[in-house]
């Protein structure tokens, strides 16, 4: 299994980034119904590692918080774009969240992810799209905001790869409870 461990974000929040998700040649742009903010990628595992990986995250204990999406960027920061994301403002709640699960994935074997967490929710993914218009929809809509929506709770996912791109499967869900 391929798994995940992500954030799925509020109806709203959702439809309004789909809204602005158009405009590029060579975007292939993230419906809509799959935008999340993944809080750590694990990659294959076998069925064992995956049981021990579900019932370990049972034990993250972090009370519900708010978000709120601020600003767009791409990936790589310099050079071709590759990815267009969103932003979210700054939450310690996301951190220790964040933490916690990379503690839990420790205790069953996986090792710690290595690169700095930079919370963000992909938009597209970019082939060929000219750096210019890329620019331009920087600035059209660069200056993204939304109210504060409410997260309280988070999901463990298992991922195919398809021609169509990726399906995903909730396997678990985690509520944010007070610790």
């Amino acid at each position: 299994m391929r798994l995940f461990v992500a954030i799925d974000l509020p109806k709203q929040v959702s439809e309004g980034l789909g809204r602005i998700c158009s405009g590029l040649p060579g975007a292939r742009w993230v419906r809509p119904e799959q935008l999340h903010l993944t809080l750590r990628f694990i990659g294959d595992v076998d069925g064992g590692q995956f049981a021990d990986i579900r019932d370990e995250l049972t034990g993250i204990a972090v009370a519900p918080f708010s978000l709120q999406l601020d600003g767009l960027g791409v990936f790589p920061p310099r050079g071709r774009p590759r990815v267009i994301w969103a932003g979210l403002g700054r939450s310690d709640e996301l951190i220790r969240l964040r933490n916690q699960i990379e503690s839990a994935l420790a205790r069953v074997g996986i090792a710690r992810e290595t690169r700095r967490f930079s919370p963000h929710i992909t938009l597209a993914r970019l082939k060929s799209t000219p750096p210019a218009r890329v620019g331009r929809f920087l600035e059209q809509h660069g200056l993204l905001t939304s109210p504060p929506f409410s997260m309280e709770r988070f999901f463990l996912y298992s991922s195919q790869l398809g021609r169509n791109g990726a399906i995903h499967t909730i396997e678990a869900a985690y509520p944010l409870v007070r610790p």
